[in-house]
């Protein structure tokens, strides 16, 4: 487990979305999470950046866990049946994160199929400061269900029920951004609703409300 998490960490940087340090990876096996320590370079990821900590946030082994351990422990405690949790600060991600939602419930407009699929509705969390615990809180408390978000003039954070569900929403979570940015002004077509039901009730995927 810890070998398929460093080469994911590996895989998220050569894909260039994972910046420097910033960047933290978590898998959960039974009642102990591992995840990335702080500081830890995704592109270098090595054994020994591998900490343990318990489903409440108690460090049991390794090096200090990412400061955002808080952020991981949200989104397995919102959707139990996921094992895996990725959070970047992929640079599309962090700009869109710091503009306003395109609608209550979803951050980024349903534009392709694949975002929908793969990812579905993914709210704006309100900003806290990095390693707030707070920012956690508002994770596991919102009233939406999803399994991707963007956390204002932060970054995204993506879980999902296996470590390669969990990259691939992220990589087109920010593929998505991508276009958001692209499009920007353009009054883009979004997918119509007929198609966004089709698409969610086929993938499992959520989206409350498909349009503004």
């Amino acid at each position: 487990m810890i070998d398929e998490l460093t080469e994911a960490g590996h895989r998220l940087a050569a894909a260039g979305i994972s910046p420097g340090t910033s960047g933290n990876l978590s898998v959960r096996d039974g009642d102990r999470i591992l995840i990335t320590g702080t500081g830890a370079d995704l592109g270098r990821l090595g054994e020994r950046d591998i900490a343990q900590v318990g489903l409440d946030g108690t460090h049991l082994a390794g090096p200090r866990p990412s400061k955002e351990v808080s952020v991981h422990l949200a989104m397995y405690a919102r959707n139990p049946g996921h094992t895996a949790t990725v959070h970047v600060h992929s640079p599309h991600a962090v700009a869109v994160a710091c503009l306003p939602p395109w609608s209550e419930t979803s951050a980024l407009p349903p534009l392709t199929p694949y975002f929908v699929m793969r990812v579905g509705q993914t709210p704006l969390i309100p900003y806290r400061a990095p390693g707030d615990p707070e920012l956690g809180t508002l994770i596991e408390d919102h009233p939406l269900a999803f399994h991707a978000a963007l956390l204002a003039n932060h970054g995204q954070v993506t879980s999902g029920t296996t470590l390669d569900d969990a990259m691939t929403a992220a990589v087109e979570l920010e593929e998505t951004c991508r276009i958001v940015l692209l499009t920007d002004g353009k009054r883009p077509r979004t997918l119509e609703p007929a198609a966004i039901a089709e698409l969610t009730r086929r993938d499992g995927t959520m989206w409350d409300t498909p349009t503004r």
